[in-house]
């Protein structure tokens, strides 16, 4: 690790700052969608199921690109990703400002998410490659970033104080073009000496299993049992993560709860989700990643199953209380699998193969929407949510299987 500060002329957390501003930036296409979707639909005189597509080909979108983005990083470095991002995401706001069919409103939610997806992975996996200690902290930072710039950014939406909606959007293209180009100049990979490499490649042949030096692609990861664990916990964790985030209004509404109380749990889950992936991730470089979200996702399902109880019985303290426990230790997740993946993979290709697991968001979504809304209609919204408990206290008793790929046959 010391090698690495050397080729750095700078702090490895100025890595951090910028990653994190461009990772903002890129969250706003998922958390500002709810406040530009209304004027957009007038805009465009569309009706709301279009609008759920458009949003749905966002995330569609941004988790397909995250692996040809990272397989680029991981060969050439952060920054083409990086730029290719700034263009798209540009190109995605000016393009709806402008937009006036749902047509070409998709064209620019497919230029816009396809930006949010390679920022995304090229932020996220800076950690990776540049920390041993504090990996964890350094991770959850700058996925807290997803979620932090879109509260500040919000009331310009919601407040007309730009004055009008398409001047609102081109100056999110303004933001996203600067913070991405000033991101495209900080990061920077580790140097890889070329004889360094092949030395390291000979001593990957016979190195003994009980140390992992391997660096593995992402072929070699799907055909380790430790990636299926991983996986299936992320598709768990995204489909009830989602689902609870997603219906807690209407949940709360099913509880016979007041406006007042769901408003403010809807409120308290936003600002625990950021809080648990920057402090849960922080305690995970004491702790360890395999113990920390283990224990993690436990707490997630007995905050989800205690919401439940809590609702149905009409006791909304508790009620908010459960809400702020079930978001503050799912959200975790997000900082250490991206660790546990360079631990176990090895950081030379942590981009494409965190790209690799992140396709899980795909399921999950599946899972949030339609599956979830089926089950509530044929079971109700009690044994539904209970159900979702149930699945992610499996998600996190399953991580607590791992073990290091090295140390184990496959």
């Amino acid at each position: 690790m010391a090698e690495k500060r050397r080729s750095l002329s700078f702090s490895r957390w100025w890595l951090i700052v910028g990653g994190g501003l461009a990772m903002g930036m890129a969250g706003t296409f998922q958390f500002v969608w709810s406040s530009i979707r209304g004027p957009l639909g007038t805009q465009l005189g569309t009706t709301e199921a279009t609008l759920g597509t458009l949003f749905t080909l966002v995330i569609a979108v941004q988790t397909v690109v995250q692996f040809p983005a990272g397989w680029i990083r991981d060969r050439y470095g952060p920054r083409i990703p990086t730029l290719a991002g700034a263009i798209l995401m540009t190109g995605g706001y000016g393009g709806l400002s402008v937009a006036s069919s749902p047509v070409t409103a998709g064209l620019a939610v497919i230029a816009g998410g396809g930006g949010a997806g390679a920022i995304y992975t090229v932020a996220v996996n800076t950690p990776v490659k540049w920390f041993d200690e504090y990996r964890g902290l350094a991770t959850g930072i700058i996925t807290m970033s997803y979620a932090v710039l879109s509260f500040g950014l919000i009331p310009l939406t919601r407040g007309s104080i730009l004055g009008t909606f398409q001047r609102t959007l081109l100056f999110f293209a303004a933001l996203a073009a600067v913070s991405c180009l000033l991101a495209a100049i900080v990061l920077r990979d580790p140097q890889r000496d070329n004889t360094e490499s092949k030395a390291t490649e000979q001593t990957d042949s016979v190195a003994n299993t009980s140390t992992n030096t391997k660096e593995y692609t992402w072929t070699d990861v799907i055909q380790t049992w430790q990636f299926w664990i991983l996986y299936g916990a992320f598709v768990i964790v995204n489909g009830v993560g989602l689902m609870l985030i997603g219906k807690l209004i209407a949940f709360s509404d099913a509880m016979e709860l007041s406006t007042g109380i769901a408003t403010a749990a809807a409120s308290i889950i936003a600002v625990a989700d950021g809080s648990g992936v920057l402090i849960v991730g922080g305690l995970s470089d004491r702790l360890g990643s395999v113990r920390t979200v283990g224990s993690s996702l436990l707490l997630s399902a007995i905050g989800i199953a205690g919401a439940v109880v809590s609702g149905a019985n009409g006791i909304a303290p508790i009620f908010i209380v459960c809400i702020a426990v079930a978001g503050f230790f799912r959200s975790p997740v997000f900082a250490i699998f991206p660790t546990l993946i360079g631990e176990y993979y090895g950081r030379r290709y942590s981009s494409e193969n965190y790209a690799t697991l992140y396709t899980a968001k795909l399921w999950g979504s599946l899972f949030a929407g339609s599956v979830a809304s089926v089950l509530i209609t044929r079971v109700g919204w009690s044994v539904s949510f209970l159900f979702g408990a149930i699945l992610m206290g499996l998600a996190g008793l399953s991580v607590f299987t791992l073990r290091p790929v090295g140390s184990v046959e496959y």
